[in-house]
């Protein structure tokens, strides 16, 4: 929890974030097997339509490769810029950093990730697996794949 007290009774203009969370006891999704120690850096600040947060968050998380089914990390960055008046709940003077930097997390996790380069060795009887460069190389349709393209 992080006492926003200061701010709010006009004490302090800004709060400056520099911490290191360690989440994974909170973790909820499927999708994210384990985190590392998150990094968050940055400012909570007071301005004239509300408090913000603005803020870098990094880590990394475990998920499953989208190819192998094998466990693999993922690092992620992103940014926070939020009016966290929506967040408080009336009368509330605190606010619950975990929280809001899970809900952030769980939108970082990708639809498709994988770590595999040679995509020769996952073959089987009648198909294979193939890069998005071959995809497109010996695809018989992709003159219908230009045309819809250049007409959008």
């Amino acid at each position: 929890m992080i006492d926003l007290t200061e701010i709010m009774t006009n004490f302090k203009e800004s709060i400056d974030l520099d911490n290191e969370y360690d989440l994974s006891s909170t973790i909820t999704s499927g999708d994210i097997l384990d985190l590392s120690k998150i990094t968050l850096k940055g400012k909570i600040e007071k301005e004239e339509d509300g408090i913000y947060i603005k803020a870098n968050v990094e880590g990394k998380m475990k998920i499953r490769d989208s190819v192998t089914l094998d466990e693999v990390w993922y690092p992620f960055s992103f940014e926070i810029d939020e009016n966290l008046d929506e967040t408080l709940k009336n009368g509330e003077n605190s606010l619950d950093i975990i929280e809001l930097l899970w809900q952030n997390i769980v939108l970082e996790v990708p639809l498709r990730y994988t770590t595999v380069e040679n995509t020769d060795e996952y073959k089987g009887k009648g198909w294979k697996l193939v890069s998005e460069e071959e995809l497109h190389k010996d695809n018989p349709f992709s003159a219908l794949l230009d045309e819809k393209d250049r007409s959008d």
